[in-house]
């Protein structure tokens, strides 16, 4: 089919199995801009916010509170967040925080939203945060207690979900008990990174069905996950019929994890709302504007969209030079 201005849209076969809606929580501009190996100027981070909000997206993760010597790419931290209206409506920005001295920043912003980002590997840990997992576990308390007695929605990001490069296979009960530690803490919900994209839907199913049984109730649990094996989508779809209903996705298929060399980019958004349109599940999303706001993100960093949908839609034509 066709849709607007001669963008392709999917048939719609609708599944009573799957969610009627889909909370999509966009990271291309914190996930995907952090791995880029230049940095982009503040005004095209804001630009490209304004765009992905402007196309239906209503969770869009501005940027990290992360030493500039870790992730000088977000560096510009303060910057982003005070361009943007975080007062706004309906629309959250909500940003990294891996340390007290983060949560600091981010509340002198005014951030209404912020993360955590923990590990379920006692290697991924030391590497990405320079602590034990307990050390880690130690770090998070005041800061999750902190931001919840500020009124702050907080979220935990755990990573190495579904394997690590150092450690390989990740038992089921550690990457649930890594996560029960922060449900208890006190963070809103619960997203589970497969890092380095090595997942497959029975992993999936598996592991959401271990945090059931541990007593945690899917709607507090969102899935996240990397495209390095060509799995995202499958894992999407089987997440979805396990009954998520947040899932976290990249504009454009941007990002990685400079922490982990082995980590490429993120499930593209634009892929995930062609599933999900497809099935009729709604987003809220238009699709034809999120794809004009990818090919013109391609063209402020010189190179095409990894996303198949992007390329396809678009005609798989280069990017032109930054106007």
């Amino acid at each position: 089919m066709s849709g607007p201005a001669g963008v392709a849209l999917p048939d719609v076969v609708r599944d009573p199995a799957l969610p009627a809606a889909v909370r999509i929580w966009e990271v291309g501009p914190r996930d995907g801009l952090q791995n880029e190996s230049g940095i982009v100027p503040v005004e095209v981070k804001v630009e490209l916010i304004a765009r992905l909000v402007a196309a239906g997206l209503r969770i869009v993760e501005a940027t990290s509170f992360v030493r500039p010597e870790w992730v000088p790419q977000l560096a510009d931290a303060e910057q982003v967040l005070g361009a943007l209206h975080l007062a706004d409506g309906d629309v959250r920005h909500p940003v990294l925080v891996p340390n007290a001295r983060g949560l600091d920043r981010a509340l002198a912003l005014g951030a209404r939203d912020v993360a955590v980002f923990a590990s379920a590997t006692e290697t991924f840990s030391r590497r990405n945060l320079n602590r034990s997992l307990a050390e880690a576990h130690e770090m998070f308390a005041p800061i999750v207690s902190r931001a919840k007695e500020a009124g702050l929605g907080v979220r935990g990001y755990l990573s190495m979900c579904f394997g690590d490069p150092w450690e390989g296979r990740v038992p089921v009960a550690q990457v649930v008990a890594a996560g029960r530690r922060l449900l208890d803490l006190g963070c809103d919900e619960l997203s589970l990174g497969d890092t380095i994209g090595v997942g497959t839907p029975g992993q999936v199913a598996a592991l959401l069905a271990a945090f059931g049984d541990a007593g945690v109730p899917v709607s507090r649990l969102a899935v996240h996950f990397h495209d390095t094996y060509g799995q995202a989508l499958a894992n999407t779809l089987a997440a979805l019929r396990c009954g998520v209903t947040t899932v976290d996705s990249s504009a454009g298929g941007l990002g990685g994890c400079p922490f982990a060399k082995s980590a490429t980019g993120n499930l593209a958004t634009e892929d995930l709302v062609w599933m999900l349109d497809g099935l009729g599940i709604d987003t809220g999303v238009d699709l034809r504007a999120l794809v004009e706001t990818s090919t013109w993100m391609a063209a402020q960093l010189g190179r095409p969209s990894p996303s198949r949908v992007v390329r396809a839609l678009s005609g798989a034509r280069e990017p032109k030079e930054p106007q």
